[in-house]
């Protein structure tokens, strides 16, 4: 299509439907800024529209852990070796304290819980089992608790050094052998 052809008359009357179209925009977006401007200045709080009704929480339908320690350090052990820890708690809220989900930071890491609901003042229990089968080096693996608390997760760590067996050291790697 030869473009030179077209008359100037249909590119004018486009130009101008376009910027007809796009000045009613702008006009649009500054009568919107001007009422924004116009509501600080009479020192209006205006509540943005996706925003949530948030209301704090009644102190009586909470639950709160009181650790003894949130971090166990197990030192530093052989390869190969379980190593399991027992976190103890509290519950310091005013609330029976329920634990609805405990996730382990990988599979060498396995969570074992108090089911049912502490009362305030009762104690209760994490125990945590690292097996270092695989693992070498410096280890922190990690327990994520959700609960009705606040806030509603606390994390328990792990944490120490693993020396790699003598045996799985010696070994060659899996994979292709070259000849």
């Amino acid at each position: 299509m030869n473009y030179s052809k077209i008359p100037v008359w249909l590119l004018g009357a486009s130009l101008l439907f376009t910027a007809a179209c796009s000045q009613s925009e702008k006009d649009d977006r500054i009568e919107a800024l001007e009422q924004k401007i116009s509501q600080l200045e009479q020192n209006q709080v205006v509540t943005p529209s996706n925003t949530q009704n948030v209301t704090p929480a009644d102190p009586s339908s909470i639950a709160a852990f009181t650790f003894e320690e949130e971090v166990f350090d197990f030192g530093t052990i052989q390869e190969g070796k379980v190593i399991e820890h027992l976190f103890t708690f509290e519950n310091s809220g005013q609330a029976p304290l329920v634990i609805s989900n405990i996730q382990a930071s990988c599979g060498c890491t396995t969570p074992e819980w108090t089911k049912t609901p502490i009362k305030p003042g009762e104690e209760g229990f994490v125990k945590v089992a690292f097996n270092s089968t695989g693992k070498s080096g410096v280890q922190s693996p990690t327990v994520t608790i959700q609960a009705n608390t606040s806030p509603n997760v606390t994390r328990l760590r792990l944490k120490g050094t693993v020396n790699r067996n003598s045996a799985s050291a010696s070994q060659p790697a899996a994979g292709p052998v070259k000849r």
